[in-house]
Formats: structure tokens, C-alpha cells, sequence
């Protein structure tokens, strides 16, 4: 039977842990992608295969629809505001358990939903939940990993968006077949469930630091979190003036890539003709190709530096957007379907390494935090504009090519303001 005394409990983890044939950071890791799979790729990133049944059922115009998402940004900014309070009080496992409960909660109320106040109310509560969830895990990375292991380790975290993209891109298709115009109730009420069994897994396995279970950092030499020896942490000044510069980046990173993933399946069935089964064959292929995304760029970024990795990446989501927003043939969607999915996730693992690196883990959460605000705003204006575009315009071509040109602008801000690590 279980003890009632945490010492013992505390001591049967850490023998637990050590038994282990790797380094327990590598369950973190996993843990990880499954909060990544429940908090975005299921919170967040269905929402685009789940859009056009919705709409049609509730009669959403293309601007009620870019709401819906902006309200999951409101409520992922509010969270980010409160997230290094929270888990300073409460602890990071904590936070991320209680906070994808809300995430698989809130998703089964939208499956009750009938009116757009009712969704835009409940996802946004949603993305509260998400945002609450995705800083601490990916802080985390900075607390279990060493400096030279950090971008592969948050690559392989943000691939869990990637698999939950290939997951909702198969079941959406094939529930609203099932049950026709109201299956995105029950796509609603499955995803839910999902997320809700995550929660208590994560809760089981997240630890907040290699000490709770007497290990060093993994990839470390026992001498200093970062695996180096002394970590020299830059003053409060440098501080602000490095998160500005990567909050910029971040902020058009936001911006960019959430039009697209909002709005690509819509654009597919109700601008190209596709069929929903279709799109959904596409919704799965940017999700199998986003699952390369994290590790490959993750590991360029920790071979060749942070602002080579963010600027490769940058590069081949400007050209994603072009092959969407212009007037090509239809296989050029194919080309933009594999230049986004082959760089999907990659910056905010690149980011949370990044940030790691110029802070030190000791600022990593707090840092993390405050360049996910920024962020955020990105993530609120972008979906929103590109409904009203698309309604003045007739379609998403305007929205896309906006999206071009900011990530094109990101690319050469990663390149020339960033200052240099050592990695890059």
C-alpha cells in the first residue's frame, strides 16, 4: 500500500527514477509532448478541422469564425500573465495537470454549445487552460536539460502538436460522417475525453526539478545546471533588452502561423472545392510532416545557432504562405502543405532553448513567460484580421500573403538583432 509519509513516497520516485536504463529527463520529455499533443495540437490547432461543420451549423460568418479564435489567444494571454505567479506558488506539475483539465473540460462544454457567445466563452476558457499548460512544460526544459541538449529536447516536446493534427485530421472526417451536420459535437466531446486522460498522466509522471528525484541535469557534468560549470545569468537591463528583441520574433511567429492553421482547412473546402475528407488527407499530412519539424530544427539550432535555426524556419514558412495566398495551380497547396508542416513547431522549441541559454534557468520560466505574452498578442490580432480580410476580399488570399511578408520580416530580425550565445 501506498505510504502516507512523502519522504518515503519521495524516496520510492527517486530509487524509481535511478532504475531507469535513461535519464529521467527523457520522461519529462514525453510527458512533455503529450501536454503539447492535449494543450495546442488538441485545444488549439482541431479547431481548424472542426470550423467548417461548426459554421455551417451555427451559421458563423468568416468573421465570427477568426473571433472564435482570437477568443482561445484572449484567454491563452490572461493565463501567460498569471503563469509565473501560479506556478511559484503552486509548482509547475500542479499547474500543468489542473491546467489541461480545464482544457478537456471546457472542450466537452463546446460540444453542448449552440450559440457563438457559448463557444467563444467556453474556448476561451480554453485557451486560459492551454496557455497555462504550454509555459510551464516548456520552461521546464530548462530546469531537466542541459545547454547543448535543450533545442533537440523542446523539439521533441512541440512535435506533440504534429500528432494531434495527423489524430483530429482522421477522426473529424470520419465522426462527421458518422453523424453528419452535428458530428463536430461529438469530434467536441472526444477530443475532450483525450485531454482529460493526459491530465491525470501528466500529473502522474511531471516533476518539477532533477533534485525532487536527486538527479543532475540531463547531458550535465554534475557541476552547474547549465552542464558547464558556473552560469553567468545577464543583469535585469540585458534581460529586458534580449526578451524585447525575442519577443518581436515571437510575436511574428504568432501572428503568422496561426492564420494559416486557422484558416488553411476552410480555405481547401469552401475557396479550392475540396471535400472535407480531403482537407482533412491534407490536415493529416502537415501534421505528419510537423513531427521532423521539432527535432531536425531543434538540432540545426543547437549545431549552428539559434538565429541560423529561427531564420531557416522563417523561411520556409514565408514560402508555405506564398503557395497558398497566390493564384498558382492546385499542386502548388501540396508545396505549401509540406513547407509548413516540415517547419510547423519548431520556433517556440527553438524559443524555450533560447531563452534557457540568454537567461539561465533560473529566469527560464519567467522569460519564457514573458516573450509567450508577446506572443500571444500575435496569436490574438492574427486570426481576427484575417476574418475581416477575407470578408472584405471574398477569401484568405490577402491574409495569406500578409503573412508572407511579416515572415520574411521575422527571418531577417532573427538574423541581424539577436545577439550571440554560446552556440551561435
Amino acid at each position: 500500500m501506498p505510504s502516507d509519509d512523502p519522504a518515503i513516497e519521495g524516496d520510492r520516485a527517486t530509487h524509481w527514477a535511478r532504475a531507469l536504463p535513461f535519464h529521467y529527463g527523457w520522461v519529462i520529455v514525453v510527458s512533455g509532448l503529450l501536454t503539447v499533443f492535449a494543450c495546442l495540437g488538441i485545444g488549439r490547432f482541431a479547431l481548424g478541422m472542426l470550423l467548417p461543420s461548426m459554421g455551417v451549423s451555427l451559421d458563423l460568418s468568416y468573421a465570427e469564425m477568426g473571433l472564435i479564435s482570437t477568443g482561445n489567444f484572449v484567454g491563452y494571454l490572461l493565463a501567460v500573465l498569471a503563469c509565473g505567479r501560479l506556478v511559484g506558488r503552486f509548482g509547475a506539475r500542479l499547474v500543468i495537470g489542473g491546467s489541461l483539465l480545464t482544457v478537456g473540460l471546457t472542450m466537452l462544454l463546446v460540444a453542448r454549445s449552440d450559440t457563438f457567445a457559448g463557444v467563444f466563452a467556453l474556448y476561451l476558457l480554453t485557451g486560459a487552460g492551454s496557455g497555462a499548460a504550454n509555459v510551464p512544460i516548456m520552461g521546464l526544459v530548462s530546469h531537466w536539460f542541459a545547454r547543448p541538449l535543450r533545442g533537440r529536447a523542446a523539439g521533441f516536446m512541440v512535435i506533440g502538436s504534429g500528432f494531434a493534427i495527423m489524430f483530429s485530421g482522421l477522426l473529424i472526417p470520419a465522426v462527421n460522417a458518422e453523424w453528419g451536420l452535428e458530428g463536430w459535437r461529438y469530434g467536441w466531446l472526444f477530443l475532450g475525453l483525450t485531454v482529460v486522460a493526459i491530465a491525470l498522466l501528466c500529473s502522474v509522471l511531471l516533476r518539477n526539478d532533477p533534485a525532487d528525484l536527486g538527479l543532475d541535469h540531463c547531458g550535465g557534468d554534475g557541476t552547474g545546471p547549465g552542464g558547464g560549470g558556473h552560469v553567468v545569468e545577464p543583469d535585469a537591463a540585458t534581460r529586458r533588452r534580449i526578451l524585447a528583441r525575442l519577443g518581436a520574433i515571437y510575436f511574428l511567429f504568432g501572428f503568422t502561423y496561426v492564420i494559416y492553421a486557422t484558416f488553411i482547412v476552410t480555405t481547401l473546402v469552401q475557396e479550392r472545392g475540396f471535400s472535407e475528407a480531403v482537407a482533412g488527407r491534407f490536415w493529416f499530412w502537415v501534421g505528419f510532416l510537423s513531427l521532423f519539424s521539432g527535432p531536425v530544427f531543434g538540432f540545426l539550432a543547437d549545431r549552428a545557432g539559434r538565429r541560423v535555426g529561427m531564420a531557416t524556419v522563417f523561411a520556409f514558412h514565408a514560402g508555405a504562405y506564398l503557395c497558398a495566398g497566390l493564384p498558382l495551380p492546385d499542386p502548388f497547396l501540396y508545396l505549401s502543405i509540406a513547407l509548413f508542416g516540415l517547419a510547423a513547431w519548431s520556433i517556440p522549441g527553438i524559443m524555450a532553448a533560447t531563452v534557457g541559454d540568454y537567461m539561465g534557468p533560473r529566469h527560464a520560466v519567467a522569460g519564457f513567460g514573458t516573450i509567450t505574452f508577446i506572443f500571444g498578442i500575435g496569436q490574438i490580432t492574427g486570426p481576427g484580421l484575417a476574418g475581416l480580410l477575407a470578408e472584405a476580399g471574398g477569401g484568405f488570399a490577402p491574409s495569406y500573403l500578409l503573412a508572407a511578408a511579416l515572415a520574411g520580416l521575422a527571418l531577417v530580425l532573427a538574423l541581424t538583432t539577436l545577439p550571440r550565445t554560446v552556440h551561435s
